[in-house]
């Protein structure tokens, strides 16, 4: 049975360059007596172009569209209607791609292939204001995420052992503390207290903390 919240059709356009593709989406879409198919766009421009127009609830977008690209397509989309709600339903699953998607704004991502109840769901939940990604998705974003993480611990040349010490300055404890923890003095504590500050470019250990923790460099304490 539907799950939608409300009798009200959930109005969808697809945009996808490839005719038997949005013939099958259609189809599929059809089976669910809560889906309305409202539009169909043949590339990215075409899309814009009728998002603005129609104001779907929601938009099934592929990523690779011939005038204008899937995520350049949804960041116009976006602009010009922020509360658009928008999946990209595509065959791409390269963390580059994914994360641009996510940062311009897409609600969900699924993959071409996945089983028509996830896209189902998708559509649901994403109309009703959540979001989400497709398991495997999900996975490659947080694999991506830890990635950059430590692409900016070597962006600012940290050692092992100044990353050691910035956790325990995470956790509010002072160089004595550190000190005894790391079992190393007191003096090389704030040597490596001090390289830290000069590196993340931060006035005080505070400072430093708030800039590691926004880098995610490090986790903060409760």
């Amino acid at each position: 049975m539907p799950e939608s919240s409300t009798s009200t059709p959930i109005r969808i356009m697809l945009a996808d360059d490839h005719p038997v593709v949005r013939d099958g989406l259609r189809a599929m879409l059809g089976t669910q007596p809560d889906f309305q198919v409202v539009s169909e766009a043949g590339n990215g421009a075409e899309a814009v172009q009728l998002a603005a127009q129609l104001k779907p609830d929601v938009i099934l977008l592929d990523l690779e569209m011939p005038e204008l690209d899937g995520v350049a397509a949804l960041e116009k989309i976006r602009a010009a209607n922020p509360a658009a709600r928008i999946i990209i339903l595509t065959a791409y699953d390269e963390d580059e791609r994914i994360v641009s998607a996510v940062v311009a704004g897409a609600q969900g991502y699924l993959l071409k292939g996945a089983p028509r109840e996830d896209i189902f769901r998708a559509i649901r939940v994403v109309r009703d204001g959540g979001s989400l990604l497709q398991p495997v998705v999900a996975t490659k974003l947080r694999e991506h995420l830890s990635g950059q993480a430590a692409k900016l611990v070597d962006s600012v040349d940290l050692t092992p052992r100044e990353i050691d010490v910035l956790q325990l300055l995470a956790q509010g404890k002072s160089n004595k503390q550190i000190a005894a923890d790391l079992a190393i003095t007191e003096r090389t504590t704030k040597f490596h207290v001090s390289s830290i500050l000069s590196k993340l470019e931060a006035a005080n250990r505070t400072e430093a903390v708030k800039i590691a923790a926004q880098r995610g460099l490090v986790k903060l304490t409760a």
